[in-house]
């Protein structure tokens, strides 16, 4: 088969550069990357379509093709729309109908069309139901997540509707994503709660029923154990372990060395809730008294002690507030960073931090829609401790790691510590995570899984609602049929 992985914003290259250091790139490209290599090693011929972006800021994505070392039958395609530089998410609305048109024409030039596409993130689930329109090629939709409820957190914080509306472009997204759950013959999710919870929402209704069975297929995403698992090596594993330990010397006093090292690897995002881990050691003294913590922000070695001056007012802002509880407690002491730069990089420090430090992961995420993160923490042999608030609910279950409320100090604490105290519960739940992972969530897991899903829209299964069609929003925006005021009244 030709399958195509619609995917307009971020961007691929064979170095994976950016993925943790931009709000438009993380978890979805590690997704789309290893979805598309499993499916080509199976024999498939498949293609990732991204946007071209001519920007000397970013010249790893000026070539209209790239490819992956390794991966047979795999190509990176990126076609250009809009202005020529990088735009965030935001602001690509306006180009995606010229993205897809030009998808149609690339394909036409060279003389064949997909089999499947598959469209990612709300702009590529539009991209892949305007391409349907005009050539009949059907797809499936994988959301990663869903604007209404990224709105309501922002509400939530701002209690602006208006702001929150015109500065992340909400309307259009969410009239993106009912069109393409509509269209599209399966959507995809990672749980059966963002099935059953997310596409209820008062703002879909009337483009998806979350009970019709045939519309969709929970598929979780997986973890590249060639980079994450506890055998696995890499050239950069004695680098790394060098590097942990300068680190530790650096800003650990010798008499704290051998405690337990908590490690939390993540963007500096309020979402990401780094603050309230580092709170759950101020409020805590059998916690300072019992481990340390390494926070890794990907790009940035010594942002705490050595401010670096690269970071964006909101994401300084963060780092002040941590700086403050670090003072007010005197917690200092307790704390390292470190710059992890790559998948290779992190699987290597998960590895010696469980064989050197009796390390755990920590993800204290205020919500996850899947958590992958931690999943590849377990694979290397770290127990975790995660969001009980989203997809680690079902993936670790509260059995193969401890899940916590991330806005509770004390829960995160008592998470933490349940880990920490006891040598034989780390090990057991060092292991159970582990196996977890090796039975359940490996990426050729999830290809297989997503290749029957592929030929089950090919051959026309699913439940494709052919009568729905939003796309004259994009094309016409005067003709827009979800307005900011009846946006207003589903999210009351």
């Amino acid at each position: 088969m030709q399958i195509t992985l619609l995917n307009p914003q971020g961007n691929f290259d064979a170095k994976d550069s950016y993925w943790t250091q931009h709000p438009d790139f993380g978890g979805q490209l590690v997704y789309v990357k290893e979805v598309a290599s499993r499916i080509g090693a199976l024999g498939h011929q498949v293609d990732i379509v991204t946007r071209r972006i001519e920007d000397e800021r970013w010249p790893e994505f000026a070539g209209a093709f790239d490819e992956y070392s390794g991966c047979k039958n795999v190509r990176i395609v990126r076609l250009p729309c809009g202005p020529r530089e990088f735009l965030p998410k935001e602001k690509l609305w306006p180009h995606i109908a010229e993205w897809a048109r030009r998808i149609r024409d690339f394909y036409e030039t060279e003389g064949r069309r997909p089999d499947v596409n598959t469209g990612h993130y709300a702009d590529g689930g539009l991209a892949a139901m305007l391409l349907e329109e005009m050539t009949g090629v059907p797809f499936t939709f994988t959301s990663h997540s869903l604007g209404a409820q990224k709105m309501e957190r922002f509400l939530d914080e701002t209690g602006d509707f208006e702001a929150v509306v015109a500065r992340f472009q909400f309307d259009r997204r969410i009239a993106a994503e009912r069109a393409a759950m509509a269209r599209a013959g399966i959507v995809i999710t990672s749980t059966e709660a963002e099935r059953r919870e997310q596409y209820a929402h008062p703002v879909y209704r009337g483009a998806i029923d979350p009970a019709d069975d045939r519309k969709f297929a929970v598929i979780p995403p997986g973890v590249n154990v060639d980079v994450f698992g506890e055998r696995a090596t890499s050239d950069v594993e004695g680098e790394v372990a060098a590097r942990i330990e300068q680190r530790i010397r650096r800003d650990i006093p010798p008499e704290r060395r051998h405690l337990p090292l908590v490690i939390c690897s993540s963007r500096l995002d309020v979402k990401k809730n780094i603050v309230g881990l580092v709170r759950a050691w101020a409020e805590n003294e059998t916690l300072i008294a019992g481990a340390n913590l390494a926070i890794s922000i990907r790009g940035h070695d010594n942002p705490l002690r050595a401010p670096e001056r690269t970071f964006a007012p909101e994401q300084e802002a963060l780092l002040d507030e941590i700086r403050t509880l670090l003072d007010e407690r005197n917690l200092w002491p307790c704390v390292t960073t470190v710059n992890l730069d790559s998948q290779a990089e992190l699987g290597a420090a998960y590895r010696h931090l469980a064989r050197n430090h009796r390390g755990v992961f920590a993800l204290t995420t205020f919500y996850e829609p899947f958590g992958l993160a931690p999943l590849e923490a377990m694979a290397a042999g770290l127990p975790a401790v995660a969001t009980k608030h989203g997809g680690p609910a079902e993936s670790i279950q509260d059995r193969y790691g401890v899940l916590v409320d991330p806005t509770d100090p004390d829960d995160i604490a008592s998470g933490l510590l349940k880990l920490i105290k006891r040598e034989d519960v780390w090990r057991r739940y060092r292991e159970a995570g582990r196996m977890r992972v090796l039975e359940m969530y490996t990426w050729e897991r999830v290809a297989q899984r997503y290749l029957e899903t592929i030929v089950r829209v090919h051959e026309g299964e699913g439940a494709a609602d052919d009568s729905f069609t939003r796309a004259a929003w994009f094309t016409d925006p005067d003709t827009a049929d979800i307005s900011p005021d009846w946006l207003k009244e589903m999210m009351r």
